[in-house]
């Protein structure tokens, strides 16, 4: 509901900007023009650009590898996604890695990590070539993490008036190289210039723990959609604020542009505006027509950061280029509901509420309180589509890297079909005589609003499934049921059997 209400209000505030408007488009300034670095450094501050040739030569290399070795081996794919919903493909194709068990979600869609080589986890990766690929992109990840460190440490000392102290300066520069020899923020090192009450707060916003790469060909496209507000020309990626993240993050972009690509860029180009061979990034301050808006060109090796609560106060788009090009952004996800840890915590709590007679073996739930069996059918709920349809509906796209996820998946259907037996079980409680009438219609009314709300969701991801496998050879998507096929099957037959008692339970309720 909140999401809805969220795209809703989006919506209206588009509708009202484009009105104010009218045939007219905002101004916006590119590097070429006079006022643009003035305007970078009032309204876009928090927005640190780098030029490729600050970056080791040797993590370019490693990294351009590693998303071409990804690329040869099919592990890019398009999202299914609900929009207003609809369901559509992205345009863009893309692929999560990160720390093992973690999740990423965007427009409805739960994204799983290919997890990057990590100390203590064991991976089995397909091919040596995918391991130097996630080897790559987390060491792109560790210098990523101090370059956001260092940006956040000049933006504190700007904005105490520090920075003209010669011993800051000389403080600093070796704070950096510490940094850089020991690829991590401590407490120590951020004492002499950080408050040490900010010193979680800092390392928290710049600890990514995944990346989603993206990569399209845009000449491969046979549409993409137009900028709207400013006339920047052709969109890969519209409009947005990053989603799902630990709120003040710093989100880290690392862009690459394919050199061996026909098209090229417009060397002559002297017109007003941006290049239109060359890809950029747009920014503006969210639903304001008084700002300019900054185009800002993504040449081959080029980063940006955005700092702080930048990606809460303005909004950016991906604006292509003829090219193909790669990216990899970097992210602090908010995993406070998106990881195996707290998903495995979840059921371990619902199953608190089954138990095994000794002697008969037979099930039964330990309390029939509204309370018990509303948080049970709610983790119910969530580990069917929150996890289990996310993730098979994606298919077998995991498998073409790892199989890692596997076990962890398979060890979530068994606890989703412990929860459908409790299902069965509360429902059965409800015929009893035991509760007064009061009580059964309080658990009635509580299990026939959750199990509406499953058999609704159910025929979403039922319609989203056949849309999925309807245009799946357009998209080169792998098809797959929504879950396993002895999972999907419980499913069908749970579905049936639960509309069935739903409507004994409605009958019940109104006697």
């Amino acid at each position: 509901m909140k999401r809805r209400a969220g795209e809703r209000e989006k919506e209206l505030k588009k509708k009202k900007l484009l009105e104010e408007l009218g045939e007219g488009k905002l101004p916006y300034l590119t590097p070429a023009d006079a006022d643009f670095h003035h305007l970078q450094k009032t309204r876009y501050s928090k927005l640190i650009f780098r030029k490729s040739d600050t970056v080791p030569e040797e993590l370019h290399h490693m990294v351009q590898e590693g998303f071409l070795t990804l690329r040869k081996h099919g592990c890019f794919f398009q999202d299914l996604v609900r929009i207003k919903g609809k369901d559509f493909f992205t345009p863009v194709s893309r692929i999560l890695i990160g720390n093992p068990g973690c999740t990423y979600k965007y427009l409805n869609t739960r994204l799983f990590t290919v997890p990057w080589p990590t100390e203590g986890c064991e991976i089995k990766y397909c091919s040596s070539q995918i391991h130097d690929a996630c080897k790559a992109l987390i060491k792109l990840n560790d210098y990523l993490h101090i370059e956001a460190v260092k940006a956040l440490q000049g933006q504190y000392l700007l904005d105490t008036k520090d920075i003209k102290d010669t011993s800051v300066i000389d403080r600093e520069q070796n704070f950096a190289t510490s940094l850089t020899e020991k690829g991590s923020f401590s407490k120590d090192q951020s004492s002499c210039y950080v408050p040490e009450d900010d010193y979680t707060s800092l390392n928290n916003r710049t600890s990514y723990n995944l990346t989603l790469l993206n990569y399209m060909d845009p000449l491969q496209m046979p549409y993409l959609k137009q900028e709207p507000y400013f006339g920047m020309g052709n969109m890969a990626v519209s409009w947005h604020h990053d989603e799902n993240l630990v709120e003040r993050s710093t989100v880290a972009v690392y862009s690459y542009s394919c050199e061996d690509s026909s098209a090229e860029e417009t060397s002559d180009w002297n017109l007003k505006g941006r290049d239109p061979a060359v890809w950029h990034v747009g920014l503006k301050v969210a639903w304001d027509i008084e700002t300019p808006g900054l185009a800002i060109p993504l040449r081959q090796g080029d980063f940006y950061l955005m700092l702080d609560d930048l990606n809460m106060t303005h909004q950016h788009c991906v604006l292509a280029g003829f090219s193909p090009r790669f990216s990899s952004t970097h992210r602090v996800a908010d995993c406070s509901r998106g990881t195996l840890e707290y998903i495995f915590g979840q059921c371990e709590l619902a199953l608190q509420n089954l138990q095994t007679d000794p002697n008969s073996m037979a099930l039964s739930l330990k309390s029939v309180e509204t309370a018990v069996v509303k948080q049970v059918e709610e983790i119910h709920n969530e580990v069917e589509f929150e996890w289990l349809r996310q993730f098979w509906f994606q298919g077998k796209r995991y498998l073409k890297c790892t199989d890692w996820w596997l076990k962890p998946m398979a060890k979530l259907e068994e606890f989703w079909r412990k929860m459908e037996i409790m299902t069965s079980l509360a429902l059965q409680e409800v015929r009893k005589k035991e509760q007064t009438e009061e009580q059964r219609n309080e658990t009635i009314s509580c299990l026939l609003l959750l199990l509406t709300e499953r058999q609704r969701l159910r025929n979403e991801w039922t319609a989203s499934s056949q849309f999925n496998q309807r245009l799946e050879p357009a998209v080169q998507l792998y098809p797959q049921p929504c879950l396993t096929q002895k999972c999907q099957s419980s499913c069908v037959g749970a579905g049936k059997d639960l509309e069935a008692d739903k409507v004994q339970a409605s009958l019940r309720l109104n006697t």
